[in-house]
């Protein structure tokens, strides 16, 4: 009784919030995340406390799929040749609805339920990303879309898939160079984030390489005419990116990180190694860039007179903006209203910001009027572009943490595993199944979003930027 009643107030404060009226599908939705809503926080919780990263999602993966098959979706797990990727579908015919699923962690950041820093395990992996309730949120919203199909309330089929390694390597090139995308007509995804919006931002495109050099050992004192260092190729090499970053344009950006400059002192390294990150708004302008990179790696070997080699790691698309989408998912935030925080709530998040030396102003939940796409929005990264440049896809980031939190950091961790982050991960949900079941009951909106996938996409030709197989291995 008490949960129905629950129910209803919901109901209720989005009518009086929006002034729109929800249907009665729409309820079922609702009706359907709350019914899972505490399996799913659970859920989340587990995968949280796994924290497991790029390609060593065992756990995490089989939690979500093991829970799309307890709720009637037929699973195919490893796709792709990648042991934790799924997919999870159920319907039959058109349209075809795909949502997306992540869960993979970042390294080093560890933290507990607090809002102080405060590791939950020392130097170990954390989700300052969000993404333990990435994939459980959508995996929520595929199941209420499941519960009315199967209640003949609409057709069609509704596909989830599992997504590892997005933080990292970048799974999903590898999954729709397999063509889990290709029977698809939408796709639905969503982020963590310190606002809601339906998103119709792009992302940077990116592309990672690693770079060798090999040269010859010596002794660093008796007989250092006789080495060839690797590190001081290293070391050129990153003054070279760092003098050409004054000639490169403001959108764009380099990354570098040393993972090996020699081992000790008194020997003249014979080997350097570095991960080498190129982005911007634009692959097109990326790529010229990235070629550039690549040169002066052959110059920093040639003066340090050592061999060198590069290769590619991944590489990957911004993100293909729809905003006939958007207006789709705009018109359900506003019926949905904005989230609701407690005191205790409000005050972990001020806490947060005080920890992390930012205004202590709380939460922010509010639907704000969708924003205008900007040319060059800055910001990070997503393999969700290369789902974009092969079908259209609709956005949406929902509050998890306050308002300005550092982003991969153990801020986001900390929000991730309590109740801040459970009612975004619910809300999310929710946003997620009304979105597409608009998409489901209206074939007109179908073709609106394609014909503005295709419009913006024009002649350009989807090239995957991988080369072999998924490194389920690599580091």
């Amino acid at each position: 009784m008490k949960k129905k009643l629950l129910f209803n107030l919901l109901i209720l404060t989005s009518i009086i919030a929006t002034g729109q009226k929800m249907d009665s599908d729409k309820k079922a939705i609702i009706a359907s995340v709350e019914s899972h809503k505490e399996q799913l926080i659970k859920i989340s919780d587990s995968i949280w406390a796994l924290a497991e990263t790029a390609f060593n999602e065992i756990g995490s993966s089989k939690i979500l799929a093991d829970y799309a098959e307890k709720n009637g979706l037929k699973v195919t797990r490893g796709v792709a040749d990648i042991p934790t990727a799924f997919t999870a579908t159920y319907g039959s015919g058109k349209p075809v609805i795909s949502i997306l699923g992540e869960f993979d962690a970042l390294p080093g950041i560890s933290q507990k339920a607090s809002p102080v820093k405060e590791p939950y395990e020392e130097g170990a992996a954390g989700h300052g990303c969000g993404h333990n309730m990435f994939g459980t949120a959508s995996l929520g919203a595929a199941i209420a879309i499941k519960e009315l199909m199967q209640a003949g309330k609409i057709k069609g089929t509704v596909k989830f898939l599992g997504t590892p390694a997005e933080e990292k390597f970048f799974a999903k090139v590898w999954m729709v160079k397999a063509g889990l995308w290709d029977d698809v007509d939408v796709n639905i995804s969503w982020h963590p984030s310190a606002g809601i919006e339906a998103d119709v931002q792009s992302g940077l495109s990116l592309i990672d390489f690693i770079v060798e050099f090999h040269g010859q050992t010596a002794h660093a004192s008796a007989d250092p005419w006789n080495g060839k260092s690797a590190s001081d190729a290293l070391e050129l090499y990153t003054t070279g990116i760092n003098y050409y970053r004054e000639h490169i344009l403001p959108s764009s950006r380099i990354h570098y990180h040393i993972q090996d400059g020699g081992q000790v002192v008194n020997v003249v390294p014979d080997y350097s190694k570095l991960w080498v990150r190129v982005r911007d708004p634009k692959r097109k302008i990326m790529l010229p860039t990235y070629e550039r990179v690549k040169a002066m790696a052959e110059g920093a070997a040639i003066m340090a007179d050592v061999d060198y080699k590069i290769s590619l790691v991944s590489g990957i698309y911004e993100t293909l903006v729809n905003r006939s989408g958007g207006e789709i998912m705009q018109e359900n935030l506003e019926l949905l209203g904005p989230i609701s925080y407690t005191e205790e709530e409000t005050a972990f998040g001020k806490a947060i910001q005080k920890a992390t030396g930012k205004p202590e102003v709380g939460m922010d939940s509010k639907i704000y009027p969708l924003k205008e796409t900007e040319e060059n929005p800055g910001g990070g990264s997503t393999d969700v572009g290369d789902v974009s440049w092969n079908v259209p896809n609709i956005n949406l980031g929902v509050t998890v943490a306050p308002k300005d939190t550092p982003w991969h950091s153990w801020a986001v961790v900390a929000c991730g595993g309590m109740s801040i982050g459970h009612k975004g991960m619910v809300y999310a949900s929710k946003a997620m199944g009304m979105t597409m079941l608009d998409l489901f009951k209206n074939p007109k909106l179908v073709d609106k979003v394609k014909e503005e996938y295709k419009m913006r996409k024009g002649d350009e030709v989807y090239e995957p930027m991988i080369d072999g197989p998924a490194p389920i291995n690599g580091n």
